[in-house]
């Protein structure tokens, strides 16, 4: 008998929220960075973007904006870097596990093609998301941000709560999230 190996192909996605708080003058105030967690619906959301349109399967719309959150509640009770197991509103996502303050448009990249390429997969697995909280945006003791494909409601891909960031009204916050799949 030849006993054949068995490989598991396990695909992860892991990532980096980069936080950089400034004043009016754009002196840095703070940069923090911590780790990112996927939730369960963003998973999801992945996984239903990598779909055809037929049968009657409607690939949901791309990840638009990001948010930020003040529930000092959610952000004390969660570990920084990964969910709990019993924290089914962090692992399924959407709004009420983002106490919001303000969500506003998002740039991306990564995950581009090759310029002039016309087949085959994107050069990179890493997609960057980035959006800048003006002064009077977002202000208040910050603990947590999302990303959501949605100005409203949505499903949010991912989740992050950290120590307290207290944005001042003349403050500009700068978030950059960088995910990762492995």
């Amino acid at each position: 008998m030849i006993l054949v190996p068995k490989f598991q192909n396990i695909v992860e996605t892991t990532g980096t929220l980069a936080i950089v708080l400034t004043d009016a003058d754009g002196k840095v105030k703070d940069n923090r960075f911590y780790s990112n967690v996927v939730t369960n619906l963003g998973k999801q959301w992945l996984a239903a973007r990598m779909k055809d349109t037929a049968t009657g399967h409607t690939i949901p719309a791309q990840m638009s904006h990001m948010a930020l959150g003040g529930n000092a509640t959610v952000g004390a009770a969660i570990a920084k870097t990964t969910p709990a197991a019993s924290d089914t509103a962090l692992t399924t996502g959407g709004s009420p596990a983002l106490s919001e303050l303000a969500r506003i448009a998002l740039t991306t990249a990564g995950g581009a093609f090759p310029q002039g390429y016309t087949g085959g997969l994107p050069n990179t697995s890493v997609i960057t998301f980035a959006s800048t909280f003006a002064a009077g945006v977002g202000t208040g003791a910050l603990v947590e941000a999302g990303i959501f494909n949605a100005s409203s409601a949505g499903t949010m891909l991912c989740k992050t709560s950290f120590d307290v960031v207290n944005k001042q009204i003349n403050d500009t916050i700068a978030i950059t999230w960088t995910i990762n799949i492995q």
